[in-house]
């Protein structure tokens, strides 16, 4: 099998914690300059900050020189660029460190925060910030967490090394266990495990249960009630499909309290809006280090603000344990 070659390095430094965009023009095509396949590529809604990043010299070749809209298309080119940050509302929880190594950086990271940089969230992530915070610009995620779940998530601090921990998760060798809290049911038969098949369409918000073959498979469990009608529930996902503990939560009857998608999509709050979280918790992850062998089980410190008060819940903050 032909390996391919591996790109070039990128001729612009990273900004704010974030890496230039970089685009390879295809081996095949009608475009006669790299103006022409740009534009085709992000289409008429970006066309004018197209036009404006060739005037301004910021799409760049390998060697960091601009590349005019005009030049001539070259098949398996490379250029680099970077797009104009979008206006983020700052998160206002800290990412607190819980293990650290040459290999690996584990973060307990706060809800609301995404972890890598996409769509609107670009700065305002757990990988920029902590790229500027350690002074790491290599740093790069094994994993993700929703943005709206808070927790345990596992970087890497060499770029070679890096697909060796995401391999773990690839192969279900990361042992993973969240927390939740929810509606109380005394009916609902606990400890359970929840098998279905999960699909979720680009472009849509939400995933739903289908028929077919499982894909998806929870345990659920208790791990305490209170009188206000209030449970806490341990959940030890088998495999990793989007939005899978939250679909599983639902179709159970008792969806995690905050979830602003399932049962029902409900409009968002404003900007800046952090007074309702959603209470799921990357709480544990336990792995034996690819690289090292080291055995690692590691444990959020933080708590879910549902289960903290037997007040009307309205927290606006993480509280610590």
């Amino acid at each position: 099998m032909r390996r391919r070659t591996p790109p070039p390095p990128s001729p612009l430094p990273q900004r704010e914690g974030v890496d230039p965009v970089r685009v390879r023009l295809p081996g095949d095509g009608h475009w006669a300059t790299v103006g022409e396949h740009l534009a085709e590529r992000y289409g008429a809604a970006r066309a004018e900050d197209v036009d404006r990043m060739f005037a301004a010299g910021r799409i760049v070749g390998a060697d960091g020189r601009a590349v005019p809209a005009d030049a001539a298309y070259v098949p398996g080119m490379f250029v680099w660029f970077h797009r104009d940050l979008p206006a983020e509302e700052p998160v206002p929880f800290p990412l607190e460190i819980v293990y650290r190594d040459e290999h690996v950086v584990v973060a307990d990271k706060p809800h609301f925060l995404a972890t890598t940089p996409r769509g609107s969230h670009v700065t305002e992530t757990a990988l920029a910030r902590l790229r500027r915070e350690l002074d790491l610009p290599a740093l790069g995620a094994a994993h993700r967490l929703d943005r709206l779940t808070a927790g345990l998530v596992l970087f890497t601090v060499r770029p070679e090394e890096r697909g060796a921990y995401q391999t773990l998760f690839r192969d279900r060798l990361v042992r993973k266990v969240y927390e939740a809290v929810a509606p109380y049911d005394p009916g609902l038969a606990l400890p359970v495990t929840v098998r279905s098949r999960i699909v979720k369409e680009r472009g849509t918000l939400t995933a739903r249960e289908v028929p077919g073959e499982p894909n998806a498979v929870s345990r659920v469990e208790s791990a305490g009630h209170r009188p206000d009608g209030l449970a806490r529930y341990r959940l030890t996902p088998e495999t990793g499909q989007t939005h899978q503990l939250r679909v599983h939560m639902s179709a159970l009857g008792v969806p995690i309290l905050g979830d602003p998608l399932y049962p029902e999509v409900t409009a968002p709050g404003p900007a800046g809006d952090f007074r309702r979280p959603l209470q799921l918790l990357a709480r544990e992850l336990e792995f034996t280090d690819p690289v090292t062998g080291a055995e690692h089980r590691l444990r959020s410190r933080r708590t879910l603000a549902a289960w903290m008060s037997y007040d009307t819940w309205g927290g606006g903050h993480d509280d610590r344990q």
